[in-house]
């Protein structure tokens, strides 16, 4: 089918408190692994092995200058800010399913723009995540929960073996 799970629109909640109508953009976090080339002898090139996530870091602009968002900016280790996006997912066949992202973390970046008479100020909100997890049309993508050491990718654990050798 054409044009199928096309994000038409999406909405925003930051500890708790939704931001329709002024959250103008979000940027959900990339997941990368970090790599390290090994190659040893008898091999004729060099593998890539998995040697944990890079950092995972979303960000919000909003249009409104938001009281209720900066003092949660620097909060301290343990104080996670929780922050859901929910999108709505449409195909050209009318089929609409949601996606969710609730992810967790410290905000470490409020940036405040350029004020501009006449303009409208963005309040761009940058989070580094500790906890993330994505569903599609209910169905659970991605987990990651970085302090417990869970990386979930389509419903397997990856990181079960490891926990269970260490003792976790």
């Amino acid at each position: 089918m054409a044009a199928r799970d096309i994000l038409k629109n999406f909405a925003a909640f930051i500890d708790g408190r939704g931001y329709a109508g002024q959250a103008t953009s979000v940027s959900p976090p990339d997941l990368s692994i970090m790599t390290e080339d090994f190659r040893a002898g008898g091999m004729d090139g060099p593998v890539a092995l998995d040697m944990g996530q890079e950092a995972l870091e979303s960000s919000i602009v909003l249009s409104a200058y938001s009281a209720d968002v900066l003092p949660l900016w620097g909060v301290g280790n343990g104080l996670s800010v929780p922050m859901t996006l929910r999108g709505a997912l449409e195909s050209y066949d009318g089929t609409v399913k949601p996606v969710e992202i609730n992810q967790r973390g410290i905000i470490t970046t409020i940036a405040r723009g350029e004020w501009t008479p006449g303009q409208v100020a963005p309040l761009t909100i940058t989070i580094r995540l500790d906890y993330y997890k994505e569903t599609v049309g209910g169905v659970l993508m991605h987990e990651i929960d970085l302090v417990n050491m869970i990386r979930i990718v389509a419903g397997v654990d990856r990181l079960a073996a490891q926990r269970a050798a260490l003792g976790i």
